[in-house]
């Protein structure tokens, strides 16, 4: 049987377990982030689709990942507060995270698997990488880390009908 999100459990940034499944029928965004990384700014992006596409049934998740240049060393406490306060951050933060290597966390190698990356590669190659789930629960698409979160805005309108 094929898998869907709702077939995932991760542990949220406060060390509470979350059910994949209580996004079910929703879209979701998952990112892989990081506080101190080029792209941080991104998370203002995120927020403001969270804003702007939540109440009409989208979900961002943001999953901190330490092993790209070390760049989210702190722990879950220190990224939750940095997030809110430097970015508003509000959409649902998970737990430190690996998303490569024999430790990936189950829900980022079925990510990887559904939606490879350029030239069929698998392996995530920088924070901020982007994956937008449909209300099904399949994987839509994968984003680059560079792909401005504005940018994914039409294909989360064309997700959400």
């Amino acid at each position: 049987m094929n898998k869907t999100l709702s077939d995932f459990e991760a542990i949220d940034i406060t060390g509470k377990s979350v059910r994949m499944a209580d996004f079910k029928d929703r879209v979701v965004l998952v990112v892989n982030t990081a506080s101190a990384c080029g792209f941080t700014p991104q998370f203002g992006g995120l927020e403001a689709l969270w804003k702007r596409y939540g109440g009409r049934g989208l979900t961002v998740v943001g999953f901190p990942c330490n092993q790209f240049g070390g760049q989210d060393p702190k722990d879950n406490a220190d990224i939750a507060s940095f997030c809110q306060v430097n970015y508003g951050v509000t959409f649902p933060m998970m737990a430190k995270v690996e998303v490569n290597g024999a430790h990936a966390h189950p829900l980022f190698q079925w990510l990887k698997h559904e939606a490879p990356g350029l030239l069929g590669s698998e392996g995530i190659k920088w924070n901020f990488t982007k994956f937008l789930v449909g209300r099904d629960g399949c994987v839509i698409r994968r984003y680059a880390p560079q792909d401005a979160p504005a940018k994914l805005a039409s294909d989360i309108e064309a997700a959400l009908g």
